[in-house]
């Protein structure tokens, strides 16, 4: 996993409207960058939609929000209109960058051990380079935890 101080991957992603963004593009900008395992699912949204609710707040402190997750663009597409998220989900379908960041391994789940993606925020400041790893995520209180 890439921890604090080491440098962003320079790769590109397709949002959920189709456009392609590379992280790089956000130099000179906060970027709160959350990965979560799949659209739709009760502690992807809590985290999503609380991320969305506190929007304004994250914002007027200079960051650019922006999930991550496995889906397709249609699904993350979806899932963006159905809550109304303000800003880009990234379809990572092939999973290079949740790979890059190191956020994809084992997990357990009612005792059955599976491949996931493991819920995880970065921070990354202006310069690209990553400020902060949040690992434990709260997903109804992340807002709370990001500006803690």
């Amino acid at each position: 996993m890439l921890k604090v101080g080491d440098n962003i991957p320079n790769i590109n992603v397709t949002t959920h409207n189709g456009d392609t963004i590379n992280l790089a593009d956000f130099k000179g900008k906060k970027v709160i960058l959350f990965f979560y395992p799949r659209a739709n699912t009760p502690g992807c949204t809590a985290q999503s939609c609380n991320l969305n609710d506190n929007y304004a707040k994250l914002t007027s402190q200079g960051y650019e929000i922006i999930g991550v997750s496995p889906d397709t663009v249609d699904k993350q597409n979806k899932f963006a209109g159905k809550y109304g998220f303000k800003y880009n989900l990234l379809a990572d379908d092939s999973k290079e960058l949740i790979k890059a960041f190191g956020v994809w391994g084992k997990k357990k789940f009612r005792g059955n051990e599976y491949e996931g993606v493991l819920r995880t925020t970065f921070i990354i400041n202006e310069k690209g380079i990553i400020e902060r790893v949040i690992d434990k995520v709260k997903t109804k209180e992340h807002a709370d935890q990001i500006l803690d």
